[in-house]
């Protein structure tokens, strides 16, 4: 297995959002994200899948994780209908991040849902270490070609590495 990288974008300063492209094949596709923060504390970051190279907004997200927290007992999470992903809160303080590696499947079919499986760590807004496993479909069978990364309530990503690769 080797990876292929197809699309990258680098943030050190406000930004309302990052979108990565270029999913075209029927190829697994794996979007590493380093050292994403957000400006404003105690908020999360979200995630939208495209469709033609626009966030799809429809009420399709459905997500199950279990978050591996070290302050306290490990936590199961799971929604539905949701209109994005969005993950632990985070926080403006130094080391307070986080990073995580999203598989893609089944993006380029018209006729299957697109699915992704999370490996996630975080630096909370209260300095807490969470590491998070699970999965997020998207229930609209039509081909998907990006993933779309933003704040889940308006603000902006301070900074981060976003990464999108083909695994071949």
């Amino acid at each position: 297995m080797s990876l292929v990288q197809v699309a990258t974008e680098t943030i050190s300063s406000a930004t309302a959002s990052v979108t990565l492209t270029g999913i075209n094949t029927d190829d697994v596709y794996m979007c590493a994200v380093n050292n994403l923060r957000v400006e404003t504390d105690i908020k999360q970051w979200g995630l939208r899948i495209t469709k033609s190279g626009s966030a799809d907004v429809t009420a399709n997200y459905d997500f199950g994780t279990k978050n591996l927290k070290a302050n306290t007992s490990f936590a199961n999470n799971a929604q539905v209908n949701l209109t994005f992903y969005s993950s632990q809160f985070l926080g403006t303080g130094t080391g307070e991040g986080a990073n995580f590696i999203l598989y893609c499947y089944n993006f380029n079919s018209s006729s299957e849902y697109s699915f992704m499986t999370l490996e996630e760590v975080v630096v909370d807004y209260a300095t807490n270490n969470i590491g998070s496993q699970g999965g997020i479909v998207h229930t609209v069978a039509s081909a998907s070609d990006g993933l779309h990364f933003f704040e889940g309530t308006g603000t902006n990503l301070l900074s981060g590495t976003f990464t999108l690769y083909k695994v071949v």
